[in-house]
């Protein structure tokens, strides 16, 4: 069993060998369809994957602030921040002043953010 994923094609191994217990659980019915072994390895192996993720390929961690969700967002659509005010309704300086932190959010904004971008009405309320 491998205890560190070193490169990129291990973590492919790591993660083919992931897909394939949860698909043996998804045809079994849920994860009980696994043997002990089975599970403990997939528990395992989903730690090595995680680890290397975090440390090797910098996936983690995700953007905490409401800006850098909004910014990610705007990536997601491929669009620029003039496009991205578009979509929300407001214009592109008073977009650019909320993401730098020159401007406070209004409540017309946040309610934008949620109903046009998806962002989780919770998350908005953590992050103002």
């Amino acid at each position: 069993m491998i205890n560190k994923i070193r490169n990129e094609k291990q973590y492919h191994q790591v993660m083919a060998m992931i897909e394939g217990y949860i698909q043996k659980a998804t045809d079994g019915g849920g994860f009980h369809a696994l043997s002990q072994q089975e599970a403990d390895e997939l528990e395992k192996l989903s730690l090595l994957a995680e680890r290397y993720e975090d440390e090797d390929m910098k996936l983690m961690p995700m953007p905490v602030t409401l800006s850098a969700v909004v910014e990610a967002k705007k990536e997601e659509l491929g669009v620029t921040q003039k496009g991205l005010a578009s979509i929300l309704g407001i214009g592109a300086p008073k977009l650019s002043q909320i993401l730098n932190g020159k401007r406070d959010p209004d409540v017309g904004f946040l309610k934008s953010l949620h109903q046009k971008l998806g962002i989780d009405g919770n998350f908005i309320l953590e992050k103002v």
